[in-house]
């Protein structure tokens, strides 16, 4: 899987940070110690870890991962990664 994207809201200092969907590389996920969770209300699982994006980030790059793009959508920050 070549994209990732990660996302936090309003706590960037110190997460949680959200790192993968249902759809995600279980490999990665572990790798990332991601816990795979469903938020009251959502019809979708997601994965998180309580690490900051800086932390996940710096894990991602270790793994070959570059930042293509980040934007901030509200209060939440997203950053989308792809590993050649």
């Amino acid at each position: 899987m070549p994209y990732v994207l990660i996302s936090t809201q309003i706590r960037l200092e110190v997460g949680p940070t959200m790192v993968g969907d249902e759809h995600s590389d279980p490999n990665l996920m572990s790798f990332l110690g991601a816990t795979k969770r469903n938020m009251l209300g959502n019809h979708f699982w997601e994965y998180y870890v309580n690490d900051a994006p800086r932390v996940v980030l710096n894990k991602l790059e270790s793994r070959g991962y570059r930042v293509v793009s980040m934007t901030g959508v509200g209060q939440t920050l997203v950053w989308c990664l792809h590993k050649d």
